[in-house]
């Protein structure tokens, strides 16, 4: 079976397009066929893979709007495995005008159909609500990472964010299941990230993934240079991290 993975959370700032962008590049350097969707108006999967989010004349929006097919919008990227297909901030305007669709949240599966016996894996990048462009990935997808920061507020919204899966899985979409929690932005520094990973290994036991994402400077600096970590330095602890991710999710 193909598997499409939406890497969700409704909060900001937890390594979530991080993730999206650096499982893909892991899983394609694993000799996986990759295709990343990026749904975040905000764009940063597609700028952090060193396209300009600004140039270009195609992009999900036009995808969602039925303006064009998705072919049309499928760009290579710098890894060979590794295509995208792009965000910018023309996406905030279909949030409002999806909603007179009739199939609103289906759109986007409906569109995957056409093109997913090319890909081994289809990545998901979703914006930092729980809103239409969020449920046309949970739709389209069969499983969700769900990124998880370990820091103090990390587990308020989780429960809410698991709530949601359910009502899509209920309502949406039978298919749904989460793939794993990612602890992300670990710093062994600090004992609230330990407490944090202990608290959610305790209470979800195997559903969290055993690859934990560290606090890296590395990490940090790759999407400036508009390279995932796989390309700006693959011998980062961030890069390894993302490799151990990637193996896990082949695995399973």
């Amino acid at each position: 079976m193909k598997k499409i993975i939406t890497i969700a959370n409704q909060k900001g700032g937890v390594g979530k397009t991080t993730t999206a962008v650096n499982l893909s590049a892991a899983l394609s350097i694993l000799n996986r066929k990759i295709l990343l969707i990026d749904i975040d108006p905000q764009g940063n999967a597609t700028s952090g893979l060193g396209i300009d989010k600004n140039s270009i004349s195609k992009s999900i929006y036009e995808l969602l709007l039925g303006k064009i097919k998705i072919e049309e919008v499928i760009l290579k990227t710098s890894l060979e495995n590794l295509d995208i297909i792009p965000s910018n901030n023309e996406l905030n305007g279909a949030q409002i005008e999806l909603l007179e669709f009739e199939d609103k949240n289906y759109i986007l599966k409906d569109n995957i159909s056409a093109i997913i016996e090319k890909y081994d894996f289809i990545i998901i990048d979703c914006p930092p609500s729980l809103g239409i462009l969020t449920l046309n990935a949970l739709t389209a997808s069969n499983s969700v990472i769900i990124a998880l920061q370990t820091e103090y507020y990390a587990l308020e919204g989780l429960t809410e964010l698991m709530k949601t899966i359910e009502l899509v899985k209920k309502n949406l979409n039978k298919e749904i299941n989460i793939e794993g929690i990612l602890l992300t932005m670990f710093d062994v520094r600090t004992n609230i990230s330990y407490e944090v990973e202990e608290e959610v290994r305790n209470f979800y036991k195997d559903l969290v993934f055993k690859t934990v994402i560290p606090r890296n400077v590395k990490l940090s600096e790759a999407p400036s240079y508009g390279k995932s970590i796989i390309e700006y330095d693959i011998t980062s602890k961030g890069a390894l991290a993302y490799i151990s991710l990637a193996k896990e999710v082949i695995k399973e």
